[in-house]
């Protein structure tokens, strides 16, 4: 949903001047004269958008909200529990937690209470792990299926009605006339036992039984109600066993329309849930939706509500299937979803959004979604979203009428909303006093000091920018607009380290384009490629200057321009980025690598390792992905789909891919595999052993140093844990000779087990000069030192990485 939002804001950008794109690259193809070039003249390709307001529900005080969702769901009737997980999902969603996310929307699937909330966070669920359905693959491999969140028989969920049986066979005018009633079909006939049929309904009770001519004849005629014979012999089967043989469609069709005529509640129960099987594809659905309306067949219309969402997000790219959606009125809503309208509209509002939000589906979508909200914070989030889309599509009014009731609501960030639209309408002193009346009647917070300063100038702007870095380093818009402002005085070089302050421990895409901007500007076109590259690992298709030009388009030009490494060079250099730390330099080896003919299952993997480090989870599994498709051999596959499994959780599966590879190929990444899933997952002491002999079988198969050196690190660890030290300071010490880097840090533990506190931190020491990535390095050495230098460090550590918790924790305890 996000990403859609950041492509563009609706807002006046802020422009920097300088740099002309076209004759940058005019002058690096030869077409203008070098003379003609200078720095300054990249700056004009730095354009720095105001921040978008995000379709977000975000609380002021998040502990206190989620606190109070703990309360409710540990006092509330199981029957609410699945919409307040929707509502923590929302604040983790807000947060940008996306594993929390999920966990709530699988916490509201486990404990939902009806078919209905099963089938929409099933789909919901699904949806959020469409990218994980090669799993579904590797699992079968392992002749375990993944069908968790997958289509189920909805018929056989659905509570059984309680159905009354109408009259009795030997009380009333029944017994006085024949047992048998014939019912006259057009040129047939079709006998029937007069009490069943009377027994099916109060209609059929009072016509056989009652004052009319009927209930005195042996032959009734039924030739115009629509059913034919086939299906009233059902029927009178059905009056007979309570039950319907396997019928064809159009007869079961008949018989529901029959049913609901006389109120056959039982039999039109039984036809429901017959009915409901029949429906097995997207067109099936749409053409018996209707028809489940029409007739209040509640299986059916679920079923074909399933069929849907098990086909997000493509089923809301289907022009019937929306109009369906948005045309359901209340009463069509209850049969198809029950209760679960507000979830199922959240769910297709959310889907919506990311394939498009200015759509007037989107909008529609949405708006039911506003109709739907009854609690407080149902409205904070449909208005607050509904606002987002409509201020999107420019529709500045509606935008803030939409905005005013999320706000009244209790939606305070929907006062970015209002502000904004108050801008847009060259209102900029009232948008500020909104934004300052906020400031002063509640918790300050970073967001807010961001979006005042949208509406000042000068020192006033940049104070509000500094202070609301100060309350959410997060936030990467102060960061880009200090740097494009620093560009702007024609210093690059300050420009640069704003930007990577950031950089330093978030990775965002819009962060790197603007870096390879001031590479340009300092001619440093080897750290701009570098970045590039970076930013196509990340995003292959992504797009520089507002989405002008394929990033991959601005790599190829800047490729002549660096120098060209053969196999043996970029092995060299992913060593030596690898060795320091430089998690980015390695990715950009690694995609030059990628490039050429190299054994492309090996770099994928190497590819999705950097990726995990870099805090990527999503990248890292499509590089997983590619490396198993590219593996030469099948040994090598089953290791690239244990990791796979591993990492989605699958552990036991994971051990059996790794076992299956070593019964191929004895090889280093199988036996790594297995020690490390059984280092992870294993509880019992005894396991250590096993583990140690495993990373020692590995280390004895062929292996560049990059990964030996993993394992020797690895392996002094499980030393440590088994309080052998000379083993592991052994293992740390061969891990060095090869630079790995990181075995400073187990060595330094080593260190200080040993009561050597001086050593331990001077071997962090070295890691610190070492790494080009090492705040988390300032942070372990803080454990071996004196109380003043520990704090030094730890403040070091909260400037290189303000999302390290552990300094907050040591200085409040402190």
């Amino acid at each position: 949903m996000r990403s859609s939002f950041l492509l563009e804001s609706p807002c006046d950008e802020q422009h920097i001047h300088g740099f002309n794109p076209q004759s940058w690259l005019q002058v690096e193809r030869g077409k203008l004269p070098k003379s003609s070039y200078s720095p300054s003249s990249i700056e004009s390709l730095i354009k720095i958008a105001e921040p978008p307001v995000v379709p977000l529900y975000k609380p002021l005080d998040y502990v206190e909200v989620l606190s109070r969702i703990h309360e409710e769901l540990e006092q509330c009737a199981l029957s609410e529990r699945p919409g307040l997980y929707l509502i923590q999902s929302q604040v983790f969603q807000g947060l940008g937690e996306a594993k929390l996310r999920q966990r709530s929307l699988h916490s509201a699937w486990h404990c939902a209470t009806t078919v209905h909330e099963k089938v929409v966070f099933g789909a919901w669920l699904r949806y959020e792990k469409r990218g994980e359905d090669i799993i579904s693959d590797v699992l079968a491999s392992c002749r375990k299926c993944c069908r968790e969140f997958g289509p189920f028989d909805v018929a056989s969920e659905m509570p059984v009605g309680d159905f009354e049986i109408i009259g009795s066979c030997g009380m009333g005018p029944c017994s006085q006339v024949s047992c048998t009633v014939t019912f006259q079909i057009r040129d047939g006939k079709v006998a029937c036992d007069r009490c069943k049929i009377a027994g099916l309904s109060i209609p059929f009770y009072s016509m056989l039984n009652g004052p009319f001519t009927e209930s005195q004849r042996d032959l009734v005629d039924l030739s115009e109600n629509g059913i034919s014979l086939e299906g009233m012999r059902a029927v009178s089967e059905f009056s007979c066993t309570y039950s319907l043989e396997d019928l064809p469609l159009e007869i079961l069709l008949e018989i529901l329309v029959f049913a609901n005529t006389f109120c056959c509640d039982k039999l039109k129960d039984a036809c429901d849930r017959k009915l409901a099987s029949f429906v097995s594809s997207r067109q099936d659905a749409v053409e018996l939706m209707a028809l489940a309306f029409e007739e209040n067949a509640p299986a059916l219309a679920t079923s074909c509500l399933q069929v849907f969402l098990q086909e997000l997000p493509d089923c809301l790219t289907d022009e019937l299937v929306v109009s369906l959606f948005l045309s359901a009125t209340e009463q069509q809503q209850c049969i198809m979803v029950g209760q679960a309208s507000f979830v199922l509209y959240c769910l297709l509002s959310e889907v919506a959004m990311n394939i498009d939000p200015r759509t007037e589906a989107t909008v529609c979508l949405s708006e039911k979604l506003t109709q739907l909200a009854v609690t407080p914070t149902q409205k904070q989030i449909a208005f607050h979203q509904l606002g987002c889309i409509r201020l999107l599509r420019k529709e500045y009014n509606e935008a803030e009428l939409q905005f005013s009731i999320a706000f009244s609501a209790g939606h305070v960030y929907s006062i970015a909303g209002l502000a904004r639209v108050a801008g847009i309408k060259g209102k900029k002193i009232l948008a500020y006093e909104k934004l300052s009346s906020v400031i002063t009647s509640s918790i300050p917070l970073g967001w807010m000091y961001m979006e005042r300063s949208l509406y000042s100038e000068g020192d006033k702007k940049l104070a509000d920018l500094e202070k609301a870095t100060e309350l959410d380093p997060t936030l990467t818009y102060p960061y880009m607009y200090r740097a494009a402002s620093l560009m702007r005085k024609k210093d690059a070089r300050l420009a640069l380290e704003e930007i990577n302050r950031l950089l330093g421990f978030k990775l965002a895409l819009e962060c790197l384009e603007l870096r390879i901007c001031l590479f340009l500007a300092l001619e440093d076109y080897k750290s701009a490629i570098c970045d590039i590259h970076a930013i196509l690992t990340l995003s292959p298709e992504y797009r520089m200057l507002e989405g002008r030009v394929a990033a991959s388009k601005i790599g190829t030009l800047l490729g002549a321009h660096v120098e060209k490494w053969n196999t043996a060079e970029c092995w060299l250099q992913l060593y030596e980025r690898w060795s320091s730390v430089d998690d980015i330099g390695s990715l950009s080896v690694i995609y030059r690598m990628l490039e050429s003919d190299a054994t492309k299952g090996v770099l994928y993997f190497r590819q999705s390792l950097l990726l995990l480090r870099l805090n990527c989870p999503e990248a890292a599994m499509r590089s997983l992905q590619l490396a198993r498709q590219h593996a030469a051999t099948e040994h090598e596959r089953l290791v690239y789909e244990g990791w796979l499994l591993y990492d989605t959780g699958h552990c036991e599966e994971a051990l059996q891919k790794a076992e299956d590879s070593i019964s191929i190929q004895r090889s280093f990444e199988a036996f790594f595999l297995k020690a490390y899933v059984l280092a992870d997952s294993g509880v019992d002491p005894s396991y250590s052993a096993t583990v140690i002999s495993l990373l020692e079988d590995a280390l004895k198969c062929p292996s560049d140093r990059l990964r030996k050196g993993q394992a020797l690190n690895n392996l002094g660890g499980v030393f440590v844990d088994c309080e052998k030290l000379d083993s592991a300071a052994d293992c740390y010490t061969s891990a060095l000779k090869i630079r790995h880097t990181r075995a400073h840090q187990g060595l330094a533990r080593v260190h200080y087990l040993r009561n050597n506190r001086d050593a331990a931190y001077e071997e962090m020491t070295r890691l610190i000069e070492k790494a080009k990535n090492n705040a988390s390095a300032y942070e372990k050495r803080s454990e071996y030192c004196e109380r003043e230098q520990t704090m030094t460090d730890l403040q070091t550590v909260t400037q290189l990485d303000p999302l390290r918790v552990y300094p907050y924790r040591y200085r409040a305890a402190g």
